[in-house]
């Protein structure tokens, strides 16, 4: 008997950083996600499925090896770090993974978490597609889930790169499906 796929649901990083204009990582486009987004985490909380928000945070007094490639960022109860609008975690099936690099699972415990939570498969959303997104669906394939990325629920700065990262998740390392797919397994 082969037994039914347990999804999870990733945000990353629907932070403030990213999402409200004149913040110093904001684009433009970045707004096309919120909408799938809020229609991904409005399913999983319809269906009880897990939502992970993973948010990357710092700490302001130490040094982090972040700093040699950019500028300090997202720190710890700084308001570019904060949820973004209705994007907080709410109700008993939903919890928040902070992380230092690009990888939800990278030096956190995301898969220890996951597999203890018998799931199989994860929907990654937010932002930026060749950044956070690929970094997040690399590591949950390495560590043994099924990574889906929601074609309209992720984007960057770097349109040429998203799509690269999409092709390259969809080729080696998951699947990248309509955002219609993607509610279904969430159901």
């Amino acid at each position: 008997m082969v037994e039914k796929e347990k999804t999870a649901l990733i945000l990353v990083d629907v932070i403030n950083s990213f999402f409200e204009p004149g913040q110093p990582n904001y684009y433009a486009d970045v707004e096309n996600v919120l909408e799938p987004m809020r229609a991904l985490l409005k399913a999983a909380r319809e269906s009880g499925t897990i939502v992970v928000h993973a948010v990357e945070k710092h700490r302001p007094e130490f040094h982090d090896f972040e700093w040699r490639k950019l500028p300090i960022h997202h720190l710890e109860d700084a308001h570019d770090a904060a949820f973004f609008e209705d994007f907080r975690p709410e109700g008993a099936n939903e919890t928040t993974i902070f992380k230092r690099r690009f990888s939800a699972f990278f030096a956190t415990d995301l898969a220890l978490f996951l597999h203890e939570q018998k799931v199989t498969r994860v929907v990654i959303a937010g932002v930026k597609t060749n950044v956070c997104i690929r970094a997040t669906a690399q590591d949950a394939f390495a560590s043994g889930f099924e990574p889906v990325v929601p074609r309209e629920a992720t984007n960057s700065n770097r349109p040429h790169l998203a799509e690269a990262s999409l092709e390259d998740i969809d080729r080696y390392m998951g699947r990248v499906v309509p955002l219609e797919e993607a509610l279904g397994m969430l159901a």
